[in-house]
């Protein structure tokens, strides 16, 4: 900690050459993530900026399996990408990637989950924001779009939700969400698992692609501003890709971490599409995609928290098992005339007990 926190300094103090040199810039480890990824907030006078350490930066994506060596950070390229496209991301205020350091922007610690515990009355108009700050990104980084089409050497488009990776996050679950906690399939409950995540797989990776966040939820939007004027400072952007256009809609509107009516949820899906210009057909296809989405996510993610306990040894997520994969069986209810869909719900549900 004592050899992080000199460098650490050294790199404020090449940010920052007009600090008093009496005195070294004061570091503070922050609260992590569920990421091996650390955080510090450095300051120095009136100079404040979040270090972010990666200790393993330069080592393939461990889900999507990119090769990223030889290349910019991810974080700072798609950073940069963003911020020309008009999305407010943290500002880069110094870097030293050969030391897995970073600096930037400091912007508070007051992310949309803390925002909501403070003031719950601002929660649709805040919301709206989200949903339409997603759906200027998506217009400004169409893939599909000659005027606002992503760099062709992007490492966002070197990476996308295809078959092979949508099917590892569902079998993700069956290994972490329920073999990791002693439960385990039969032979015929596993063919009708490994039938639905075939088809989740197959239909989600069939569909028109995105930009994707990949994990654009409530713990990961900064706000900013005076009441009645904020701003929200996307974060945790280091691992987007192409995928389908409600992925983030998912992790935002059934974010684990927060519960919102299904009244709330459809207006906000209605707000999206209105504000992408689609007609009323195509809006009914982005609520049924909404669903369809959620219940891939929602299974992986249930996974994933197990993961992090048993493999990185952190048990914060857990409490967040069950309700997770509540959301995945209310949105499995809402696609019964999907009959794999609905195959999978009484699947799970006699092996659940739901």
């Amino acid at each position: 900690m004592e050899a992080l926190s000199l460098r650490i300094q050294d790199l404020a103090r090449t940010a920052w050459p007009s600090s008093p040199p009496s005195s070294a810039p004061e570091v503070a480890e922050m609260p992590g993530g569920a990421s091996t990824r650390r955080f510090f907030r450095v300051q120095s006078g009136q100079h404040s900026a979040i270090a972010m350490f990666v200790p393993d930066a330069t080592k393939p994506d461990e889900i999507a399996k990119t090769d990223e060596s030889g290349r910019r950070w991810p974080f700072l390229e798609v950073r940069d990408l963003l911020a020309e496209r008009g999305v407010r991301v943290p500002r880069l205020v110094a870097e030293a990637c050969d030391a897995g350091l970073i600096l930037v922007e400091d912007l508070g610690d007051e992310t949309l989950a803390r925002f909501l515990e403070r003031r719950p009355e601002a929660k649709a108009e805040i919301y709206q924001k989200a949903v339409l700050d997603l759906a200027r990104a998506q217009l400004a980084l169409d893939p599909q779009d000659p005027k606002h089409a992503l760099p062709h050497e992007s490492i966002v488009r070197a990476r996308a939700f295809d078959f092979d990776l949508l099917k590892w996050e569902v079998d993700h679950f069956l290994e972490w969400g329920l073999e990791a906690r002693g439960i385990f399939l039969d032979p015929q409950d596993r063919l009708a698992f490994d039938r639905a995540a075939t088809h989740l797989a197959k239909t989600i990776a069939s569909w028109p692609q995105s930009f994707v966040h990949r994990d654009y939820q409530s713990r990961n939007l900064m706000v900013r501003g005076a009441p009645g004027a904020e701003e929200l400072v996307w974060i945790d952007f280091q691992d987007a890709l192409l995928g389908p256009r409600v992925y983030d809609l998912v992790a935002l509107l059934n974010d684990s971490y927060q519960s919102f009516s299904r009244e709330f949820v459809e207006q906000r899906l209605e707000e999206f599409g209105l504000a992408l210009g689609l007609g009323e057909r195509e809006r009914a296809q982005v609520v049924w995609e909404f669903d369809f989405v959620t219940v891939q996510r929602k299974l992986k993610d249930a996974g994933r928290f197990v993961f992090i306990d048993r493999v990185r040894g952190n048990p914060d997520y857990l409490d967040f098992v069950e309700p997770t994969i509540e959301k995945a069986f209310a949105s499995m209810a809402r696609c019964k005339s999907d009959p794999v869909v609905d195959e999978l719900q009484q699947t799970l549900g006699q092996i659940l007990g739901k």
